[in-house]
């Protein structure tokens, strides 16, 4: 114990009648002197500028200590914090997983390297001492739930791209996590609430591959060109499918857990799923996408929480049977799902399409000939570019036959022209037409083609609708073309399938900026030509009567409108004439089918949010698709105004106010809020479709990280 005794006559002469800017001094000088007592006698006591940190420890042994004091200083770095740790928990494990949690800045203490005083650690601090990796139950589009660990220090998109090499995905950057909406949720617990019987979830356990388990996991793509990797059991050479990723678990267990479609779910499930009946509903669906710029623990994940992995960009690049069984099952998987709970519209006639395609992928499923991934008839690209090597070395004609074009290809034919006008009251007329470039225009008839035209109009950035019923030889194209004041909505009727064909393919690239000349032309045609086809099927009145019939429950191939609708012999009948057109197709080219007719359809957009412009009291819906951003009728379902992502020219987000901001070419800007999700999930998807239209075959896979977090992490 020091005492110190104060007495104002000191030797400088400082009594109690001295001024009082004297003792002023003097009392200051005293302050000083005993600070600087303090500090010496602290420092030999207890060491220089210290400070007590408590850390809690998260281990497995119960009997053991949890919580540690550890006395620390500002200058001493993270890593050197870790080992004082590790020497006072005195338990033998590996700690190598093991990091620092902040709880109350809600971050992850990771760069080692930096000091306290750096991380801005101080002595009120509370850290958890954790594992990285953690178990992680998630959802995946064909609803089967896998549990596994996943990193919950890494961002989501690295995380991500990790579980994406434990299931055996390519292209990873085209999925992310979503959390459920609270809509779903509580129609889950009513549901369970409801059951009289308690059901047990198939969880399939993938928690011993090298990731899983807290490892950095090698690259482990499946080179074309290297030789493959044998079966661990069997000893054969492995299918390339399976191997594509070297080190995840399921080259050492059954693939067809997820590369092929399982039975249906019985009409009762189905009935009691959640299904979004307006836009509104459907736009709160993507409130939960998580942050791709942030790690899980950052955003409120637990340790064994259920996260739903799905497809959150719908550009699906280099799609190859012979390494993408896995990720095409599960395209398909998420498009069936959004077809069968009317996450998105289309007409009785595409409905029964997709009934007809899924019963024909379920029965092909169910057989035991189509297990066998190596009888695909697909030839490797490798092989598929030294043959067209060949060809061209022997003098023959490759089989590009665009290679040779120097001028732009153009259409001319009558049409109709359809022009809605008041009282609902609609014109039609035949005009000659004539498609060049990105451009139609017409005449009022085929003499007159080479002077001035009635109206030109330019398709680029319109939106492309086709307006067909097949059955009532109705073979329409809506062009909603943007102007000045919203869309300009303009038809086009042509006379047959393959009129219809071609002038809807050249409307589809001119509305993307390309022309005829483009080598997708013609592919674009016979994908059309193929729906139609498939739409295309004839009257059998012995269809009612098929066997099959008996044993279909066609009530799990289609929305619960339709069965709501028709008579299960009624839907059954129809089904099975449906899938005349498609049952001689191979199981991956029907799965294929499915997901080109789910693209092809007139709603589908991608993701939309409910947001409102600003200066506006009116709610809309914004659709965000992989091209551009589309503003819909909240009412009645119709685009109002399109923008291409090519005409942008700069867009940002003011974090204070949470508004986004975009500006386009021709000095058009807007400005919005979200109100059904963060403006960050919005940035972030626009951003994310920007970055995918980046990616290249002659990339060998890589992706470029910082780019995406550029692009989509925004300035918080």
């Amino acid at each position: 114990m020091i005492t110190v005794y104060l007495s104002w006559q000191e030797p400088g002469g400082i009594s109690g009648d001295s001024p009082l800017e004297e003792k002023i001094s003097f009392l200051f000088w005293f302050l000083q002197s005993y600070t600087d007592l303090w500090k010496m006698i602290s420092s030999s006591a207890y060491g220089s500028n210290t400070w007590e940190l408590l850390v809690t420890v998260d281990h497995q042994c119960e009997e053991e200590q949890k919580e540690f004091t550890l006395r620390v200083t500002g200058d001493l770095h993270v890593g050197g914090v870790m080992l004082k740790l590790v020497e006072q928990i005195k338990v033998s494990q590996d700690w190598s997983d093991y990091a620092l949690w902040w709880e109350q800045k809600k971050c992850w203490l990771l760069k080692t390297h930096w000091t306290l005083d750096k991380c801005g650690v101080q002595a009120d601090a509370k850290l958890l001492f954790t594992t990285q990796h953690k178990m992680l139950r998630l959802r995946l589009p064909n609803m089967k739930t896998v549990r596994l660990k996943v990193s919950f220090s890494s961002v989501v998109f690295k995380a991500v791209s990790d579980i994406c090499k434990i299931l055996n995905i390519r292209r990873s950057e085209e999925l992310s996590l979503l959390k459920q909406s609270e809509d779903t949720l509580r129609k889950k617990k009513k549901k369970d609430k409801n059951s009289k019987e308690v059901v047990t979830e198939d969880i399939l356990n993938l928690c011993n591959s090298p990731t899983s388990s807290g490892l950095s996991a090698s690259p482990g793509l499946y080179s074309k060109t290297m030789t493959p990797t044998y079966d661990p059991i069997s000893g054969t050479p492995a299918s390339s499918t399976i191997t594509w990723f070297s080190d995840s678990p399921l080259t050492e267990q059954n693939c067809s857990i997820l590369a092929f479609s399982h039975p249906n779910c019985s009409p009762e499930t189905l009935a009691e799923m959640y299904q979004p009946r307006t836009l509104a509903d459907k736009a709160k669906l993507n409130a939960g996408w998580l942050d791709s710029s942030r790690s899980l623990m950052e955003q409120g994940i637990l340790e064994d929480d259920q996260l739903l992995l799905r497809f959150k960009y719908y550009t699906f690049f280099d799609l190859n049977p012979k390494y993408d069984a896995v990720r095409i099952n599960q395209i398909y998987e998420q498009a069936r799902w959004a077809i069968l709970l009317e996450e998105i519209d289309c007409t009785e006639e595409e409905m029964l399409i997709f009934a007809a395609l899924q019963y024909h992928v379920s029965k092909l499923s169910s057989s035991s000939e189509t297990q066998d991934f190596t009888n695909e008839s697909e030839v490797d690209e490798v092989e598929a570019a030294l043959s067209n090597l060949e060809v061209t070395l022997e003098g023959g004609k490759s089989s590009n036959i665009l290679e040779d074009i120097t001028d732009i290809p153009k259409l001319a034919d009558y049409l109709r022209l359809v022009r809605p006008r008041r009282l609902s009251i609609k014109t039609i007329k035949p005009y000659w037409f004539v498609f060049k470039d990105t451009s139609i225009s017409y005449f009022k008839n085929k003499e007159s083609g080479q002077g001035e035209p009635i109206e030109k109009l330019n398709l680029k950035g319109c939106e492309v609708v086709p307006d067909v019923n097949v059955a009532a030889k109705k073979f329409g194209i809506k062009l909603l073309i943007p102007v000045a004041a919203g869309m300009n909505e303009v038809y086009l009727r042509c006379d047959n399938e393959n009129q219809y064909a071609r002038w809807m393919a050249a409307s589809v690239l001119a509305s993307k900026g390309k022309t005829m000349a483009d080598s997708s032309y013609h592919p674009e045609v016979h994908k059309i030509l193929s729906f139609l086809k498939m739409k295309n099927w004839t009257m059998s009145p012995q269809a009612a009567s098929d066997p099959e019939s008996i044993d279909m429950k066609p009530e799990c191939f289609v929305s619960l409108r339709y069965t709501k609708k028709y008579k299960s012999k009624q839907l059954a009948a129809r089904i099975l004439e449906a899938h005349q057109n498609v049952s001689q197709m191979p199981l991956v080219e029907a799965k294929l089918r499915f997901i080109q007719a789910w693209q092809s359809l007139p709603e589908f957009v991608g993701c939309g949010f409910l947001f409102r412009f600003k200066g506006s009291k009116k709610e809309d819906v914004l659709g965000v698709s992989y091209n551009r951003l589309i503003r819909i009728d909240i009412a009645t379902g119709d685009p109002i105004t399109t923008w291409r992502f090519s005409t942008m020219k700069q867009w940002n987000v003011n974090w204070e106010i949470r508004q986004v901001g975009i500006e386009f070419d021709h000095n058009v800007s807007v400005a919005f809020t979200c109100l059904s999700a963060d403006c960050k999930i919005i940035h972030e998807h626009i951003g994310g479709y920007i970055f995918l239209s980046t990616r290249s075959k002659d990339h060998n896979e890589s992706l470029d990280e910082e780019l995406f977090h550029k692009l989509t992490g925004g300035q918080e």
